[in-house]
């Protein structure tokens, strides 16, 4: 009896132990642009752009996390993806889940091969399209070698924790939404990172899930991801927060740079112009 108790508490240690560090992964298929707000880089959406079939390929804007009474297809935010030379825009919008349900309103996903999510509040993107139609309908869309894009809450809302999540404020780190779409899985993304002094703030979240891997992006900046691999393009830095590397190394944090790649299942990051060589969790950065 001893023997069998002893090892119901073995599984279940060890159950406990596997779920809090699971593994983080990208999406299977399909890319994510992922951008720490403040974009002013016109080459981010020309990658995007790429990665959707070019300018002409219908594209789906969503800018419900902006928190406007109503949006339509003369919003000025569409003026950028315009300049960038997109041809092929549509809007969607709604608050109310309900809606969100339905065939009707994802149709527009359906037909996209690239979906875009704007700025503001990501908890009035997790009230809205989590969990239903629209949900699945950007699921599908990577299954069909799509791509989704994000800046700032955009952005955040993409990862499977929801930083910021908070309605009543975006400094509480851990609050009354922690649920992102997950099409990375296991990781907090935060944005406007060293323009706002933001850098240490992703370490509440990483010390009270020591599983999660944590990315901010500065603003003017993105990554780039396929499968468990990204590239950071654009202007500024990537920052990676990684418990187990803290335990390892001490240090808190540290930064990728544009060029600079990153194995998500790994957790290492590379610099090709050096040979691929890995640093982060094996080697000091420099």
């Amino acid at each position: 009896m001893n023997k069998i108790f002893f090892l119901l508490v073995c599984f279940i240690s060890a159950y406990i132990n596997f779920s809090s560090f699971a593994q983080t992964t990208g999406p299977i298929r399909g890319s994510l642009v992922v951008v720490g707000g403040g974009m002013r880089d016109l080459d981010i959406l020309h990658r995007f752009a790429e990665l959707a079939g070019g300018h002409d390929a219908p594209i789906v804007v969503i800018p419900t996390a902006g928190g406007a009474e109503n949006y339509n297809q003369y919003w000025s935010g569409l003026e950028q993806f315009k300049q960038a030379g997109f041809t092929n825009l549509t809007l969607i919008h709604t608050y109310d889940p309900n809606i969100a349900d339905t065939d009707e309103f994802a149709t527009p996903i359906h037909n996209a091969q690239g979906v875009w999510f704007t700025g503001g509040r990501q908890w009035r993107l997790a009230d809205a399209y989590l969990n239903n139609k629209v949900h699945e309908a950007l699921t599908g869309l990577l299954e069909r070698d799509g791509v989704i894009g994000g800046s700032s809450a955009g952005a955040t809302i993409l990862g499977s924790y929801l930083a910021r999540g908070d309605s009543s404020g975006n400094t509480i780190m851990m609050g009354d939404h922690e649920e992102g779409f997950g099409f990375i899985k296991n990781i907090a993304i935060d944005q406007h990172l060293l323009r706002r002094n933001r850098h240490f703030d992703l370490l509440e979240i990483i010390e009270a899930k020591p599983g999660l891997l944590g990315i901010g992006l500065d603003e003017d900046t993105a990554l780039v991801v396929q499968g468990n691999l990204f590239e950071v393009i654009g202007q500024s830095y990537a920052v990676i927060y990684d418990h187990e590397d803290k335990l390892a190394s001490g240090r808190q944090f540290y930064f990728l740079k544009p060029g600079d790649e990153f194995n998500l299942l790994s957790r290492q990051g590379y610099r090709p112009e050096e040979v691929l060589r890995p640093f982060g969790r094996k080697m000091e950065s420099n």
